[in-house]
């Protein structure tokens, strides 16, 4: 008689939990075809969502100015950032110079590149921001939640501000460097939306911070400040054409190397003159006070962040 011998292979514990889960795994992702679900990966994606600051000043020289006055001469915004993980923080002017405590303000994806606040109707207030993610530029309405894609393609950029009305209209505009150093301007038509581009101008590579939000120089015109790779800052005149938007530019002084981010907001001390925020390397937090004059822009800088402003990824 002929006797047949039956092969049973062994398996440990650890292959028989791997081939549960593998069928486990197989089923659920069956499971999520045919319900028509959309991968884990998206749902974890966090919905953009940012609240505004509330704006609660008065301005500081009430003898000079009045808050319709102020409003008019220079944005007043809040100041924000966005930590590693995606949430974002506000801190609005006191009225004194100085900035509020902290309040969450929303979050959005962490591989957020770039934060800007825009203005559409020229009221002096930011009315949302754009954000840069993944390539492409969407617009978010300051307290609502989910945005709105304005566009592809803009992975090709490695600097981008929204610098107040750059073009002569009332909304404002954007400008955004690629990584070969050119400069470019996309006008804004007041509903997040953009113009096509127009070219600046080259070698702006050689600057490792660009800001600006309105009126430096007293001729009502929105200026930017530009730091290059030494340390020094130069100040760009707006012209309010779109054509040539900035003129040649001026120095205003050395030493700016110790601060790693640059960023103005507006008018933080309720002057009616926009300033500029600056975070050093340890994490301290300085504002430097407009003038409005352009041979000096700033006053000495004052002192509003003791530290921690590092936490921050991005400041806008």
């Amino acid at each position: 008689m002929t006797q047949w011998r039956t092969h049973v292979a062994k398996t440990s514990g650890l292959n028989t939990r791997r081939v549960l889960a593998r069928a486990t795994a197989a089923a659920l992702t069956a499971a999520l075809v045919a319900t028509g679900a959309g991968s884990a990966v998206a749902a974890d994606a966090p919905v953009p969502s940012a609240s505004k600051a509330p704006l609660d000043v008065k301005p500081s020289d009430a003898s000079k100015f009045s808050t319709a006055d102020v409003q008019g001469y220079a944005p007043i915004n809040g100041l924000y950032g966005m930590n590693s993980g995606g949430y974002l923080s506000s801190y609005a002017p006191d009225g004194y110079g100085g900035l509020t405590g902290r309040s969450n303000a929303g979050q959005v994806s962490p591989d957020t590149k770039f934060i800007t606040q825009v203005d559409h109707n020229a009221d002096g207030e930011s009315d949302g921001l754009w954000i840069v993610v993944d390539g492409q530029l969407h617009y978010l309405k300051w307290n609502t939640t989910g945005s709105t894609l304005v566009g592809k393609g803009w992975g090709i950029y490695d600097r981008l501000l929204s610098a107040g009305n750059l073009g002569g209209a009332a909304a404002d505009d954007l400008i955004a460097r690629d990584k070969s150093g050119v400069l470019w301007l996309y006008l804004g038509y007041g509903n997040g939306t953009l113009t096509q581009r127009y070219k600046i101008g080259g070698g702006w590579n050689t600057y490792t911070h660009i800001a600006g939000k309105g009126d430096l120089t007293g001729d009502g015109k929105d200026d930017i400040v530009a730091k290059d790779k030494s340390g020094v800052l130069w100040l760009y005149k707006g012209t309010g054409n779109y054509k040539a938007p900035f003129t040649s530019r001026t120095r205003i002084g050395g030493g700016w190397n110790t601060y790693n981010n640059l960023v103005t907001v507006g008018d933080i001390d309720i002057d009616g003159i926009t300033d500029l925020v600056a975070r050093d390397k340890d994490g301290a937090l300085y504002v430097y006070k407009g003038t409005g004059k352009a041979a000096a822009p700033y006053k000495s800088r004052v002192k509003i962040g003791s530290g921690g402003w590092n936490t921050y990824r991005i400041l806008f």
